[in-house]
């Protein structure tokens, strides 16, 4: 079923909207920075470190009154805590021991993962058990799949800072980003299927029928420039990276991050008009 809500002019929609885009992908900008060598330096982290802390903030500071649910203090207070972390590791990295920083970056992730889930849970309230459980792979796989566009276009970007750097880091981030866009669009698959199979006729209008609406064209766009156009661009990318042309490689990252980012902003209006975790 299909349950519309009406987002136009609405600026606490509009600001639920951007708190999570911007959540997410700083999030995920410090989850998938685990996997890059410690190769590309200490500016590199310090650069990203503070990129996500920096979107975080923004997120809070367009954050809409929560309805006091006990589950959206949670997501507040990990989001709040995975912040602090990721703070003190911008201003540690590069001066505190080696031992230490994963733990900082460990503590970061872990209430992130929390935070993610908890928002998911807060957007998904009294749904299904099986819609909240696909909001919950959707926020995280959206994520990670943000963090990885993002982290591959700085590092194919960081060649020019340290130009000896193996091409191998390059070519294991943009590996992460693939996989990460193959979950990505499971999840997405596996909740337009159960958004058909599940409606019942007297429930209202079914999914089938928006997405073949004229309203449909956003979830259209959603599929074009969130996956398809992304798909095509890893690929790409991958390609070109297979051949140590790391500027070409980057150039195309550039677009790719874009493309990732118009498909993830339509997703989360999508999820607010039509409760559907696309």
């Amino acid at each position: 079923m299909v349950e519309r809500r009406q987002l136009g002019g609405s600026q606490q929609e509009a600001s639920l909207i951007l708190f999570l885009f911007l959540s997410h992908l700083g999030l995920g900008i410090v989850f998938t920075l685990v996997f890059v060598s410690r190769e590309a330096g200490v500016k590199f982290f310090r650069f990203n470190a503070g990129l996500a802390a920096g979107l975080i903030v923004f997120a809070f500071a367009l954050r809409p009154p929560d309805d006091g649910a006990a589950v959206a203090r949670i997501a507040f207070y990990a989001l709040a805590a995975a912040e602090g972390a990721i703070v003190l590791y911008w201003a540690t990295v590069g001066r505190l021991l080696a031992r230490v920083r994963p733990a900082i970056v460990g503590t970061a992730c872990l209430a992130g993962l929390i935070a993610l889930v908890a928002q998911a849970v807060d957007v998904a309230s009294g749904r299904p058990l099986t819609i909240q459980g696909l909001t919950i792979a959707s926020f995280l796989s959206s994520s990670v799949f943000l963090g990885g566009a993002c982290t591959a276009m700085i590092l194919g970007h960081w060649y020019l800072v340290i130009p000896s750097m193996p091409v191998t880091h390059l070519q294991a981030i943009v590996k992460l980003l693939m996989a990460s866009m193959v979950v990505r669009i499971a999840v997405v698959t596996a909740a337009v299927f159960f958004a058909i199979a599940t409606w019942q006729p007297g429930l209202g209008p079914s999914f089938r029928y928006y997405i073949l609406s004229v309203s449909g064209v956003f979830f259209w766009q959603r599929v074009l420039f969130g996956l398809a156009g992304p798909a095509v661009l890893s690929y790409l990318t991958w390609e070109t990276a297979k051949i140590r042309s790391t500027q070409s490689a980057t150039g195309i990252l550039y677009v790719d991050f874009f493309t990732v980012v118009v498909g993830e902003v339509l997703a989360k209006y999508l999820l607010l008009a039509t409760r559907v975790p696309v």
